[in-house]
C-alpha cells in the first residue's frame, strides 16, 4: 500500500470546484429509470447513455472522478475507446462500484447489510488492470421505529472497513458510504443522532482494520429531515447540523467529504452543499459532491434515447455539474437556476 499515492488520487478527486459523478447504477436501477421514460432497456442503450455522459465536452472542469458499474468499465465509447481510458485521458479519474448490494440482515428483517466481500481481492486486481483508481461501497441505514439497531450499524461499519482495506491494498482509493436514508417522517434531530453514530462507529472500524484515513474519501448523507416529515428543516439548519455532525465524527486526516444527494431535488442538493461552504467555518476536509440523480436526471430526460438530443442532454449535465462545482466553492446562487431555465 502506497499511502502517499492514495492521498494524491483522493485529493485530486475532490480538488476545489470539482466533485464525483456517480454513474454506477446497476442494471435494474438504470433499466427502471429508462422504463419510466420509454427508453429501451438494452445493453446498447445503456452504453449510448453512458457515452453521452462521459464524452460531454468540458466535464472535467467540474468532475474529478466518475464511478462506473462493472458493465460500464468493460465497455467502450461509441468511438471505440474504453470508458476508463477516455475518462483518464480527459482529466477524470475512473472508479468502480464493488459492492453486491444491500440484502436483508439476518434476524433484522427491516434492516439491510451490504454484501460483496467474497472474492473482492481478486476483483480489485482485475479492476485495477481495467483502469479503476478508486472504488465505492454503499451501506444503507434506515431510520424507523426501534431502528437502526446496533447489529445493523456494526455489521455495515465492519464491512465498509474490510472493503476499504482491500481497496487500499490494491492501490485503489476507497469511497466509504454509510448512507442514512431520507425515507420516513423522522426529524432532523433524529437524523443527526443516527448519522453521527453511524459515522463514528464506521471510523472506529476503519481504524481497527488499519485503513489509512488519508487515502480514502467519505461519502455521507446530509443531516436532513425525513422526506415525509412535517416542518422539514430549512437549508441553513441542514448545513449547520451536517457540519456539526462531521466535526463530531470525522477525523481530520480524511482528505475529502463528497456528499450523496440521497433523493434530494437538484436544487436542494446544490443549495445545501453551497450553504455548508459559505458558513465561514474552517474545516480540515474538502466538502464537495458525489451525486447521481442530482447530476444525471435532467440530462436523461433531455436525452430520451435519441441521438439528436445528445448535445442538449450534455449541456444539461454540464449545467448541473457547474452548479454543484460552484456550490463546492460556495459560489452557487438561485439566480443560476433561473438562468438555466
Amino acid at each position: 500500500m502506497n499511502v502517499q499515492e492514495l492521498n494524491i488520487i483522493a485529493s485530486a478527486m475532490v480538488a476545489p470546484g470539482r466533485g464525483i459523478l456517480a454513474m454506477d447504477e446497476s442494471h435494474p436501477t438504470c433499466n427502471k429509470r429508462f422504463e419510466s421514460l420509454g427508453i429501451a432497456t438494452t445493453e446498447e442503450m445503456r452504453q449510448a447513455y453512458r457515452d453521452m455522459l462521459v464524452t460531454a465536452p468540458g466535464l472535467s472542469d467540474y468532475i474529478g472522478g466518475a464511478i462506473l458499474f462493472d458493465e460500464t468499465i468493460r465497455q467502450k465509447t461509441l468511438e471505440g475507446v474504453p470508458f476508463a481510458e477516455y475518462l483518464r485521458k480527459n482529466g477524470i479519474i475512473p472508479g468502480i462500484k464493488v459492492d453486491a448490494g444491500a440484502k436483508v440482515l439476518a434476524g433484522h428483517e427491516d434492516e439491510k447489510v451490504t454484501e460483496g466481500l467474497d472474492g473482492l481481492r481478486e476483483r480489485f486486481a482485475e479492476y485495477y488492470e481495467l483502469g479503476a483508481r478508486f472504488s465505492k461501497w454503499r451501506a444503507v441505514i434506515t431510520i424507523g421505529e426501534k431502528i437502526p439497531s446496533w447489529a445493523c450499524i456494526e455489521a455495515n461499519a465492519h464491512a465498509l472497513a474490510r472493503y476499504a482495506l482491500l481497496s487500499q491494498e490494491a492501490g485503489i482509493v476507497p469511497i466509504v458510504e454509510p448512507e442514512v436514508l431520507m425515507d420516513g417522517d423522522h426529524s432532523i434531530e433524529r437524523c443527526y443522532e443516527v448519522t453521527e453514530l453511524a459515522q463514528r462507529i464506521t471510523f472506529q472500524q476503519l481504524k481497527n482494520q488499519g485503513v489509512a484515513l488519508e487515502g480514502m474519501i467519505l461519502k455521507p448523507s446530509m443531516v436532513i429531515s425525513g422526506a415525509s416529515a412535517k416542518n422539514r428543516a430549512d437549508i441553513q439548519t441542514v448545513a449547520e447540523q451536517t457540519i456539526k455532525c462531521l466535526m463530531a465524527s470525522v477525523p481530520v486526516s480524511v482528505p475529502g467529504v463528497a456528499f450523496l444527494s440521497g433523493g434530494q431535488s437538484d436544487e436542494e442538493a446544490s443549495a445545501h452543499l453551497n450553504a455548508m461552504n459559505v458558513m465561514g467555518v474552517k474545516l480540515p476536509w474538502a466538502l464537495t459532491f458525489s451525486y447521481g440523480r442530482a447530476l444525471q436526471q435532467t440530462a436523461m430526460k433531455t436525452w430520451m434515447g435519441e441521438t439528436a438530443n445528445v448535445e442538449k442532454a450534455q449541456n444539461a449535465l454540464l449545467w448541473r455539474a457547474k452548479c454543484n462545482g460552484s456550490a463546492a466553492l460556495g459560489k452557487y446562487t438561485e439566480a443560476m437556476e433561473k438562468q438555466a431555465a
